[in-house]
């Protein structure tokens, strides 16, 4: 890097921020002098006149280089060097010792306890400078590499995790899908071998569970679609305000049929003029999968009940039901991808197993937060938030 100048080599570093150069000298002829030569080379620096205003400058504001006077009265040159490299978060700094002495022992003394350079008196501005500008180059250099070390960490640690993610989300594929399948699998085969020896009403049967595990599969394959297009950041996000109880009707009449089945009150308590700002395809899968979920949990004669709350700039959703519960152990497992947790419905229903984490990614999409309560064999209540305010569109996270 010495055929580069300084200013050519200032514009690699990240920020562009000008090197430091803390001086430390008793003499201020020697301060004035350090402080000129670098001055004229556009090298910032500040100036201590002792040992202990020295280690005050360098807690204040870390140097990229120190010129530090050997000889000072009350703390020398040595001791302070020797208090910085003991410094996890200092001793990186390179120190040159600005000394008269220029026997071979106290050289060896002062590169021993961690000065990388020294300086003699009277100075040679050509030397110094020359010397200086090296130092800062090679400090300057040391701090980018680190950096560029931690973010190389950074995302070796996200791509681990990412890869992580995928093969749990392959994980769940592989585990979901098969449950549908063998269902319709071993029916239809079933029915097929079986149909012209069958009384209609256990063929109508067959057909029931082949029906109910298609309607499971095809749950499946929303859920897994919409996660992915999530993922690879193709999914559009378009914020609108939308008539959040004209939604849950019209959801609710979709749900009407398997409520009923169960015998169970699906009860919705939105007021007529509710109305939030969101992406409407987005929480239409969140309540989709929270109030099939809710129905799924909860025994017959249950109930299902969908309210709301006004909290200022936003809305609170709430999906509650008198269903199963859930330990407490396992809320926290609800909404990640790493501990997945599916249980059986009171039918034996199947969860998605994807359907929770869908949830949590389009409300904090849409600007909102998701928490659960719940307590076995009293219900669950699954709530989450989203803005009201016009204000709060522009404000709003894109995929």
């Amino acid at each position: 890097m010495n055929q580069h100048t300084m200013e050519e080599f200032l514009s690699t570093r990240e920020q562009d921020v000008q090197p430091t150069v803390l001086i430390v000298d008793d003499i201020p002829e020697n301060l004035q002098l350090l402080g000129t030569i670098l001055d004229e080379q556009d090298i910032e620096f500040s100036y201590a006149t002792n040992g202990k205003e020295a280690l005050e400058a360098v807690s204040f504001n870390k140097p990229d280089l120190i010129l530090l006077d050997v000889n000072m009265p009350g703390m020398t040159g040595f001791e302070v060097c020797e208090i910085l490299k003991k410094d996890p978060d200092k001793k990186d700094i390179p120190v040159i010792f600005l000394t008269a002495k220029t026997e071979p022992d106290d050289i060896i003394t002062g590169l021993t306890i961690g000065g990388i350079d020294y300086i003699t008196k009277p100075f040679n501005v050509k030397e110094l400078i020359t010397r200086v500008k090296s130092h800062l180059e090679l400090s300057i250099s040391k701090q980018i590499i680190t950096a560029q070390n931690d973010k190389l960490n950074r995302l070796n640690i996200e791509l681990r995790e990412a890869i992580a993610t995928k093969d749990k989300f392959f994980s769940i594929i592989a585990h979901d899908l098969k449950e549908p399948f063998h269902t319709l699998i071993g029916f239809s085969n079933l029915l097929l071998g079986t149909f012209d020896n069958r009384k209609p009403e256990d063929n109508k049967r067959l057909i029931g569970y082949i029906n109910e595990s298609s309607l499971h599969g095809f749950d499946l394959l929303n859920n897994l679609l919409e996660w992915s297009r999530a993922q690879v950041g193709s999914l559009k996000f378009n914020p609108e305000r939308i008539n959040f109880s004209s939604m849950v009707d019209d959801l609710l009449s979709l749900l009407r049929a398997t409520a009923e089945k169960k015998e169970l009150h699906l009860i919705s308590c939105i007021p007529e003029d509710c109305t939030v700002i969101a992406d409407e395809k987005m929480i239409q899968t969140v309540m989709r999968n929270l109030v099939s979920n809710a129905l799924k949990f909860t025994e017959s004669g249950g109930e299902v009940r969908i309210g709301s709350r006004d909290l200022e700039d936003e809305i609170e959703i709430t999906v509650s039901d008198t269903g199963l519960g859930i330990p407490e152990e396992h809320l926290s497992k609800l909404f990640s991808i790493s501990e997945n947790y599916s249980t059986a419905g009171t039918d034996k229903e199947r969860g998605t197993g994807l359907g929770l984490l869908l949830c949590k990614e389009f409300v904090e999409k849409n600007g909102g937060r998701i928490r659960v309560k719940s307590e076995p064999g009293k219900g669950s209540e699954f709530s989450f938030t989203i803005p009201n305010s016009n204000e709060d569109i522009v404000n709003l996270p894109t995929p």
